[in-house]
């Protein structure tokens, strides 16, 4: 935590922007001012940048505005054993350390969190620096602000090493999930810390704002804390992309200079239209923040004054932001391709807004949010907002059977904590936590039973059978979204329908190019995790044929009798239904060219005295026949099942996999995988893998399924030599 936080480029000052309130603001409702101040801190002067508050009373200002009625003896009675213990220590800026803590408690306060949040902040680095211990925190302060501290405390390099900083973070965040208030002091730590970074060397900022960027960032992001998430993006922006920086700031700076403002005409506009409609609102400006600026400006060209910030209306009930809409759809030129609803479908971080855009008299289009007093409270503050959520809830937040709705634990951060104990080492887990992250777009889709599985954006069938199956999921050989048939492969959306098809056969297993379609970190861990417990077809092959040498066995030796045990590898047919001219053997279907009835098969003794039965086309039948072993005969038994891979080749056309497996299904064939490979001048191929009851019906079977338009050929699979 003593790690000194960002102090980019340092900026010139800047004239505040326009920004005009409707009226006066009620005193119930205090305005989060963190962006504001944020700002400031980057186009501000280097010393008001740099002031930091010298004593509690800062920090108790703030909390009175959210909390009026907290009792304040707790923020104390920290703040006394903060100081105490910090005493003579000192930042790397010269400061003395105790500013630290007390500017990690300001950021909080500032967001509204409750006293207990606080306390634990100000607390927050002395088990890690000082000689305080957590049973002393705890004794002093409550299990509450000693699981906080914990949570919050790094591990020891000297313990860890290099895993010392992943298991950090693998640490904090499964104290998030049971209390999310641990990554908020997190946050609001690693935003002081990077606020005052100029004192490292390049290399150690440039590695702390790696870190930020790819962590701290999109957890800020999923917690909902946008006022800390854009301020971190600015000063992660100022460190890793300097030129570009100076560029987005010097053309802010133009901007502000200019005598003209298309914002603030606009909003004289929308306020002048919700007063002749009387609606009591809020119309505010909102300037863009660097990044945003930044992007804007690569998506658009050259910016206009309007593209430099946005409008925010404020009202105080639901109902009012629709009619808010209503007068500016009306009265105005909207651009209906902006519209978005985020209030009647909230965004799995919490954020409820409705975004609109108008057009200007000067053709300069206008972005406009609208939201409540208190949905604004949440955009900036997410999770923060909510204040206590552990504390007893009202009777409407509390489920049928009594417990508590925790609102603070989404979708995403209980797959990041299921699969991350799964991650077998801290490189897997650090990279997986990154990759995890990255995917910052999450998804609904819905199961036949009503049942819901949230998945990050470009999730495919296989991620949705992970979520619903665990590693159950390995039996799954296809899915139906929508009600048709679907691949493995298959990319889902928002609101699909998917039913996962299940495979009975315990024998049932993920396929290698399962990992081309996973996206989520539970479904590639766990499919790495099955593949590295049993080897690939190709291994298996090698194998088999290393096992087709039968050593020389010293003469009068007698040829071993089988054991009994079936030797069958599982989903081939079952060893009784081969027959092999040698008394007592044990009979095996080679893996390298799997024969099924009606293949002509020849076989060959192998170690143990088994025989291993081939088709006489396969590869491995020409080696062992060079090398001079001997053929022992070999047939099929009498109504054998057989599992078997079919090739089918067609043109393309909508629904050909539905009608193709339709067709496989009528003929009784039980389909255990399915590969559909992408197609190729309107030409695509179909690898299934299919169980059927009686060898006698391959024929009819492959008959059926050249009979579907569009299919201009079914082959069974060639056999390869192993290693091929």
């Amino acid at each position: 935590m003593n790690a000194e936080a960002a102090k980019p480029a340092t900026p010139g000052p800047l004239a505040p922007g326009h920004v005009t309130p409707a009226g006066t603001r009620r005193k119930s409702r205090p305005r989060l001012d963190l962006r504001r101040l944020g700002r400031a801190a980057l186009l501000g002067s280097s010393s008001a940048r740099d002031r930091l508050p010298d004593a509690i009373g800062h920090v108790v200002e703030a909390h009175r505005a959210h909390h009026p009625d907290a009792d304040l003896e707790p923020l104390r009675r920290a703040y006394l054993l903060a100081e105490s213990s910090h005493r003579g220590q000192m930042r790397k800026s010269g400061e003395p350390y105790i500013t630290h803590p007390l500017a990690v408690t300001l950021i909080l306060a500032e967001l509204g969190a409750e006293t207990t949040t606080l306390t634990a902040s100000l607390l927050h680095d002395t088990v890690e620096d000082t000689d305080v211990t957590l049973d002393q925190v705890g004794e002093e302060f409550g299990e509450e602000v000693r699981y906080l501290v914990d949570g919050v405390t790094k591990l020891e390099k000297v313990d860890y090493g290099a895993a010392a900083e992943p298991e950090t973070f693998r640490k904090m965040l499964v104290a998030t999930g049971n209390d999310v208030r641990v990554m908020s002091i997190k946050l609001a730590d690693r935003l002081h810390n990077m606020r005052t970074l100029g004192v490292m060397r390049p290399a150690k900022q440039e590695r702390i704002a790696k870190v930020t960027r790819d962590v701290l960032i999109p957890l800020a992001e999923r917690l909902g804390v946008q006022a800390l998430k854009t301020e971190l993006e600015d000063l992660v922006f100022a460190i890793l992309h300097l030129e570009e920086y100076d560029k987005t700031r010097e053309l802010i700076l133009r901007n502000a200079a200019r005598e003209d403002d298309p914002l603030a005409d606009v909003a004289d506009d929308v306020r002048k239209v919700l007063q002749e409609a009387d609606i009591p609102a809020e119309v505010l400006i909102r300037p863009r923040h660097f990044v945003s600026v930044h992007r804007v400006s690569r998506k658009r060209g050259p910016l206009r004054g309007a593209d430099f910030g946005r409008l925010l209306v404020l009202v105080n009930e639901d109902a009012d932001c629709y009619a808010v809409l209503g007068e500016l759809h009306t009265c105005m030129t909207p651009v209906v391709s902006e519209f978005k609803d985020f209030i009647a479908v909230p965004k799995f971080n919490l954020y409820q807004s409705l975004h609109t855009a108008v057009a200007g008299d000067d053709g300069q289009v206008v972005e406009v949010l609208i939201r409540t007093h208190q949905m604004h409270k949440v955009a900036e503050a997410g999770v923060v907002a909510l204040g206590n959520p552990y504390a007893a809830p009202p009777e409407e937040q509390s489920g049928g059977d009594g417990e508590r709705v925790d609102p603070t634990r989404p979708g995403w951060l209980s797959r990041l904590l299921a699969w991350q104990q799964a991650a077998p080492d801290p490189d897997t887990f650090w990279s997986t936590l990154r990759e995890d992250l990255a995917q910052d777009r999450e998804i609904t889709v819905f199961r036949p039973d009503g049942g819901t599985l949230g998945l990050p954006e470009g999730a495919t069938c296989v991620d949705a059978a992970y979520a619903q199956y665990g590693e159950d999921a390995h039996a799954c050989i296809g899915a139906r979204v929508n009600g048709r048939l679907a691949t493995l492969s298959t990319v889902l959306k928002d609101g699909d329908t998917v039913q996962l098809l299940m495979d009975q056969d315990a024998a049932s297993a993920p396929s290698r190019e399962w990992l081309d379609h996973a996206t989520t970190p539970a479904a590639r861990i766990a499919i790495q995790r099955w593949l590295a417990a049993h080897p690939s077809a190709e291994e298996s092959d090698a194998r088999s044929l290393a096992d087709d040498v039968e050593p020389p066995r010293p003469p009068g030796t007698e040829t071993p009798q089988p054991s009994g045990a079936d030797d069958t590898a599982p989903g081939r047919p079952a060893a009784a239904q081969v027959l092999a001219d040698r008394d007592g053997a044990t009979v095996r279907l080679a893996g390298c060219c799997t024969p099924v009835p009606p293949d002509e098969v020849t076989g060959f003794a192998v170690r143990g005295g088994a025989v291993t039965v081939h088709r006489t086309e396969c590869p491995a039948v020409v080696r062992m026949k060079s090398a001079g072993r001997t053929e022992v005969g070999v047939r099929w038994g009498e109504g054998a099942e057989c599992r078997v891979t079919l090739v089918a080749e067609s043109f393309v056309r909508p629904h050909l996999l539905a009608d193709l497996t339709e067709a496989m299904a009528t003929e009784g064939a039980e389909i255990v995988s399915a590969t559909v490979e992408p197609p190729d001048r309107q030409q695509v191929r179909h690898t299934y893998t299919v169980q059927l009851p009686d060898a006698a019906q391959l024929p009819a079977l492959m008959r059926a399924m050249r009979n579907v338009a569009g299919v201009y050929d079914v082959s069974r699979a060639q056999p390869q030599a192993p290693g091929v």
